[in-house]
């Protein structure tokens, strides 16, 4: 958490700093105005980030409602915390330094100053909309679709939102004095956050049980599988009904667009086809790293009484590896859309996607014997990483994941070209593929090694 921290502050820093003169550099105009016309897509990416990872204010209520403290004070000290959220004051490290380069370039004073009390006011007004809507995926997928089809209809020239919202954002500097309509609804939304807090801060609400009708689910399609259809179902099932699970595959999801980096030329350093091979990689293998990094932590909940019962490993592990095999071809089929930015774009991800499948998906299981942190599946605690996933064994299986599909290009592109490069990454995958039965032969003997040593782990508070 720590290191990812140190990472977007870095990477808020130096655009916070450099954007102004790349903006000038690639003549797409006034700098401010450029980041006004996409400062809608920017707000609307921060409330989603949030709703997936941000926690919720938590009290514990019961002590203090025999205490002489009045609900106002509880209420206002619960949603105080949120205000020094991480996902906060982050946004400082680009807008802060932004604003200065601006004041130094000549802007008026008053309307750059205008202009960021307006921007801190709405990035705190998306503070209390996501307490306000936390929990209501009802509310929350419309609106990330939403997001999604206008930016996909303004990529094509079909329908241009920031048309109408650019000059908003455009009036904070124009007009300074429009930031105080920001601030009154930053006021409204924590008043109206305020008041639902009061409103159900009572035992009856926190301790009663809620009643929602069941609703079963039984994938009988899978049963033909036998005991890996039953592995799948189970997953499945894990997935959709756990808060944890949940984040993960969004959080997997968001992977796919980690490309635009890398094949869209947006950075210079990145535009070559190392790099792109590096973005292959990880586009298509979201999910393998996210969820397939944590197998068997998932089931750490009930691993104690899978491991009682007369269950194979090869069949446990398998139904993990044909899992990830799904969600890296459907991440495949998905960043399709990179077809726009030439051939090789999506040469570099089917390319992944192969390693990824024939080499990648042993190495994530290989190492997850190694990984035995419980996982809370009804909390999004730890989501975004946890230190005790990092050993020296986990370390050590990280380099060829990463590297060796790097290494194996560079021989075919110094040696041969570049298209032979793309064709060595794929012979590794197939090579993988091919000799599956002995590498899981070799990854159930170190899962049957570490066996008591998971069990011991996962008897341990998370």
């Amino acid at each position: 958490m720590i290191f990812g921290a140190i990472y977007f502050a870095a990477v808020f820093l130096s655009l916070g700093v450099g954007s102004f003169f790349l903006i000038k550099k690639a003549g797409l105009g006034d700098p401010l105005r450029v980041v006004n016309k996409f400062l809608i897509y920017y707000w609307v990416f921060d409330l989603a980030f949030r709703y997936i990872l941000q926690k919720m204010p938590v009290i514990n209520i019961k002590p203090l409602l025999y205490l002489p403290i009045v609900k106002n004070k509880v209420v206002h000290y619960s949603l105080g915390k949120t205000m020094a959220s991480f996902f906060n004051w982050t946004h400082a490290f680009f807008f802060v330094p932004f604003s200065i380069v601006l004041l130094f370039q000549g802007y008026d004073v008053l309307g750059v100053i205008g202009w960021h009390i307006a921007i801190i006011a709405l990035i705190y007004s998306n503070n209390f909309i996501n307490i306000l809507v936390n929990n209501k995926d009802a509310v929350f997928y419309p609106v990330l679709g939403l997001l999604v089809v206008l930016g996909i209809c303004q990529y094509y020239q079909i329908f241009d939102i920031t048309v109408y919202t650019a000059p908003l954002f455009d009036a904070l500097y124009d007009l300074p004095w429009t930031a105080v309509i920001t601030w009154l609804l930053l006021a409204a939304l924590y008043i109206s956050a305020f008041k639902y807090f009061k409103k159900n801060m009572y035992l009856d609400a926190g301790l009663a049980t809620k009643q929602t009708e069941a609703k079963t689910e039984d994938f009988t399609w899978l049963n033909r599988f036998g005991n890996l259809g039953l592995f799948l179902k189970n997953d499945i099932k894990l997935i959709k009904r756990n808060k944890r699970s949940k984040t993960t595959v969004i959080m997997s999801f968001f992977f796919i667009f980690y490309g635009l980096l890398f094949f869209t030329g947006m950075l210079e350093v990145y535009d070559n086809p190392f790099m792109k091979i590096f973005a292959g990689i990880f586009v298509s293998g979201g999910f393998l790293f996210s969820f397939g990094q944590f197998v068997p932590s998932w089931d750490s909940s009930y691993y104690p009484l899978m491991m009682s019962q007369n269950i194979r490993y090869k069949e446990y592990l398998d139904s993990k590896w044909y899992l990830i095999v799904i969600a890296t071809l459907i991440s495949t089929v998905l960043a399709a859309f990179y077809l726009v930015w030439g051939w090789e774009a999506y040469a570099a991800v089917v390319v992944g996607a192969i390693y990824n499948v024939g080499v990648n998906s042993y190495l994530v299981l290989w190492g997850g014997a190694y990984i035995k942190t419980p996982i809370d599946l009804t909390s999004n605690k730890k989501a975004f990483g946890d230190k005790q996933a990092f050993n020296a064994k986990t370390l050590l299986l990280t380099l060829p994941k990463l590297l060796l599909p790097i290494v194996f290009y560079a021989i075919g592109h110094f040696l041969i070209n570049p298209i032979a490069g793309y064709s060595f990454v794929v012979l590794a995958g197939i090579l993988g593929f091919v000799f599956k039965n002995p590498v899981f032969r070799k990854i159930e003997g170190i899962y049957k090694k570490e066996k008591y040593k998971t069990l011991l782990a996962y008897k341990q508070k998370a």
